[in-house]
């Protein structure tokens, strides 16, 4: 008779305006893996935070037309952000600070008003400048960035991934054992994981209990993302308003999907992919299926489209499979992982 495999630890708590879960495979390594994680986290928001005037990110918008000294944390966001802008054509573009104000994400959503019972209505949110990613300079060896008059960054499409990579590369090594980190359902993972390995419920909202519609399905390595349009929602102007907006037209995109998770070998390639086939719509599943990765849309009907290898629909929770990165090679800077690694699954 084998032995039964140890239990999981698990922490919970608030940071970056949202729930954050840390597990781990080895309970004794809970209590430094979390402060490993905390640390990572109140760097990330010191230097990334669009709703603190502390921040660094602040301070660039608040000085664009300017060149501004940041730190190499700032740096290495900023040129990751880049990047997922290169990778997409420009359809995830840190420059849209200003379409999120303008559809009133001027704060942090939960201090928002809440949506009110209306049908989708055609809208259109014209930002006054539409410089673009190109427009950002940025210089590593003198740790400046400087953005055009006018323009505000928003690292909302990557930051939140780019923590959750960090924060289990930290918590994996302070704990010495294999981790897994949500941030706001944005899921990375690192070290080695548990037999049956990772088991994670996709839905709507990582703040759903396991009743609520969705998928289980399991990873062994890499990360998960999911982005919706149905759950981070406000009202402004007599409107309903989220948080995914089309840079081309500057607004909230509609026409789109409820939902969409993406699985990649790390957390950010997942969330770029994710934003960007919200603001590709009808095109996602195309385009998914030819960068390689697997990835569940659900329509607003609830009837879902599944790309490559992710699992189809079953009552037992099934396993992620050959999860393919970004090609990497057209942006001139490494991002956080150098290589292409791959993600591997198996049936939960």
């Amino acid at each position: 008779m084998s032995a039964s495999p140890p239990p999981l630890a698990s922490s919970s708590w608030e940071a970056l305006g949202t729930g954050v879960v840390l597990r781990l495979t080895d309970p004794s390594g809970l209590q430094a893996a979390r402060a490993a994680v905390e640390l990572e986290l109140a760097a990330i928001d010191r230097a990334c935070s669009r709703f603190r005037p502390d921040s660094e990110l602040s301070r660039v918008n608040a000085h664009a037309g300017r060149s501004t000294t940041v730190s190499p944390l700032l740096i290495e966001a900023l040129e990751l952000a880049l990047r997922a802008a290169e990778l997409t054509g420009g359809d995830v573009d840190p420059t849209i600070g200003r379409a999120l104000e303008l559809a009133g994400y001027d704060r942090d959503w939960r201090l928002l008003a809440p949506p009110a019972e209306q049908p989708e209505q055609q809208l259109k949110i014209t930002a006054r400048v539409r410089a673009g990613w190109r427009s950002i300079s940025l210089d590593r060896e003198s740790l400046a960035i400087r953005v055009p008059a006018g323009i505000r960054l928003d690292l909302g499409a990557t930051a939140k991934a780019w923590a959750a990579d960090r924060a289990v590369a930290a918590a994996a090594s302070a704990g010495g054992c294999g981790a897994l980190v949500s941030i706001g359902g944005d899921i990375a993972t690192a070290g080695s994981a548990p037999a049956s390995g990772w088991r994670i419920r996709v839905t709507d909202d990582h703040r759903s209990d396991p009743s609520a519609p969705g998928q289980t399905i399991s990873i062994r390595s890499g990360g998960l993302a999911t982005s919706s349009t149905a759950v981070r929602r406000w009202s402004h102007d007599g409107h309903t308003m989220h948080h995914i907006i089309d840079p081309a037209t500057g607004a909230p995109v509609r026409a789109t999907w409820r939902t969409v998770s993406v699985a990649a070998a790390n957390c950010m390639d997942a969330n770029i992919a994710t934003t960007a086939a919200l603001v590709r719509a009808k095109a996602a599943p195309d385009w998914l299926a030819a960068v390689g990765l697997p990835a569940r849309l659900v329509d607003w009907d609830g009837n879902v489209t599944a790309v490559g290898h992710w699992p189809a629909e079953a009552p037992v929770p099934t396993a992620v499979k050959n999860v393919a990165a970004f090609d990497r090679g057209a942006y001139a800077r490494p991002p956080i992982h150098a290589g292409v690694r791959t993600a591997e699954a198996q049936r939960a």
